[in-house]
């Protein structure tokens, strides 16, 4: 099976190319969406709006359920599976996964609560909405798991205010009850003085043997009316406290880590699932993997990865994350499949997605703002300004500033009046040659495109999609 490799293309489909049961750990954090609104291109500067809505929740866990049961099909018997949600359908998902078909009720794990933000200032006529849920699954008992520990607190420390001066210290105490009803461990415990104890409802949390050695090494906290284990200070400062499952220390993302994608996680959120439910080596999947963070956590903590995304803008964006934040290169050390390589496909795309992937295909850099653009789309430069290194206060590339403008239209037909705009859009920019992309163009069209290098000396190439997409196929075939 191939690894470190993004797929382009809806999951479903995808999904059914990766082998039975050979997945360690699944996360994902799907958009409580449809493809049909989903438009996946982002910068910081863009100013549009982000759709994120099904018809109904219904709608979403038809939506779901088959992606889901294949994700259950591969993840390994100890393989765990972590779904990202928040309050619009965590409740209906865990019914969901609870099914005897998919995950089932009794491989339920937890359901960890991740704070996004503070409650913040307006007061609103409801209690603030600033936590996600992710429900963990894992497919058997068998499943592996590093307890997530962080040093104790100046409050932590202050609950250990007893001490028996065995010389080991203050130490505070924990129940000793089984938190499931264990009718073989509802034993009467007798103890080293002859007392017994009565067992609690749901039975000790120890058998007698376990409970004996704990007395003899002075682990046993006896009360009036029960019994309580000992834990030292001084063993859990070496150690540290266990995190729950209420996670309020992670922050949302942090400006310099944030690449503009509306539900971008932050890079430490995801460092504590993979480092929890993985070891080096093992493969992490992301089904929906967007702006590619689970990507990067598992290649910096060695781990294998698939990432699995229906936007070829999101692919492009996580390639050129990996390469700037881990240091690997495209085409050695990991791979980018199934980018669409047909007009019909690109028709289909939403027009901002459709404009990304015209300058990308090019080579160019799109521009951040998607309105009110001024009539350029993208930017390409020359390729020895590409390698020059940017310096403070001057354009992209350094000090020499040749770009050629690029214009797209997804329209079946770019007429005249598009082009008469791109003219004036070049000469306000003092750009003596240009590029324009569409499916086609009309007879008024080219004629503009001949009389404004006659006249003007205004040199516009007209591009269509067809040309772009057989230029990619001929260089795939070199």
């Amino acid at each position: 099976m191939e690894t470190n490799v993004i797929y382009c293309g809806d999951c479903l489909i995808k999904l059914k190319e990766i082998p039975d049961e050979s997945i360690d750990l699944i996360y994902i954090d799907p958009p409580f969406s449809s493809n049909r609104n989903y438009v996946a291109f982002w910068q910081e500067q863009e100013k549009r709006r982000f759709e994120d809505r099904f018809e109904n929740v219904p709608v979403y866990l038809d939506y779901m359920r088959p992606r889901v049961k294949e994700l259950y099909r591969v993840l390994k018997p100890t393989g765990s599976f972590y779904y990202h949600c928040d309050w619009h359908a965590s409740h209906y998902i865990k019914v969901m996964l609870d099914r005897d078909d998919l995950f089932g009720y009794g491989n339920f794990r937890n359901e960890i609560i991740w704070q996004r933000t503070s409650a913040g200032k307006p007061i609103y006529r409801n209690l603030p909405q600033n936590t996600d849920s992710i429900l963990w699954y894992t497919k058997s008992n068998n499943y592996c798991f590093q307890p997530v520990l962080q040093p104790l607190s100046e409050q932590d420390i202050a609950t250990f205010n007893l001490d028996d001066s065995d010389g080991r210290g203050k130490y505070n105490t924990q129940p000793i009850i089984n938190p499931a009803y264990r009718p073989h461990l509802r034993y009467v415990y007798k103890d080293l003085r002859g007392k017994e104890w009565q067992p609690p409802k749901n039975g000790w949390r120890f058998n007698e043997n376990r409970m004996r050695e704990l007395e003899k090494d002075n682990r046993l906290h006896f009360t009036k009316r029960t019994i309580r284990e000992k834990y030292y200070l001084s063993e859990r400062l070496a150690k540290g406290k266990q995190v729950s499952n209420i996670w309020i220390d992670i922050p949302i993302v942090a400006k310099q880590e944030f690449l503009g994608y509306p539900t971008q996680k932050p890079i430490a959120l995801l460092d504590r699932i993979v480092k929890a439910s993985s070891n080096e080596g093992d493969i992490v999947l992301d089904a929906f993997c967007g702006c590619g963070t689970t990507l990067v956590v598992a290649q910096r903590l060695k781990r294998k990865w698939i990432g699995i995304d229906i936007s070829p803008t999101a692919c492009r964006v996580v390639a050129k994350r990996l390469q700037d934040s881990c240091g690997i290169k495209e085409g050695v050390d990991f791979w980018i499949r199934d980018l669409p390589k047909t007009v019909e496909e690109l028709r289909a795309y939403p027009a901002f997605e459709f404009q990304n992937w015209a300058v990308n295909a090019l080579g160019g850099v799109p521009n951040k703002i998607k309105v009110r653009d001024k009539g350029i789309d993208g930017k390409l430069y020359p390729i020895e300004d590409i390698k020059k290194e940017k310096k403070e206060g001057l354009d992209l590339f350094g000090d020499i500033d040749r770009y050629i403008p690029i214009q797209v239209k997804g329209t079946d037909q770019v007429g005249r009046p598009a082009i008469e705009n791109f003219e004036v859009a070049m000469k306000r920019d003092k750009r003596e040659k240009g590029i324009f992309i569409g499916f086609d163009f009309s007879r008024d069209a080219l004629q503009e495109i001949r009389r404004a290098e006659r006249e003007e000396g205004l040199l516009i190439e007209p591009k269509t999609v067809s040309q772009i997409v057989e230029d990619q196929l001929d260089k795939s075939l070199l």
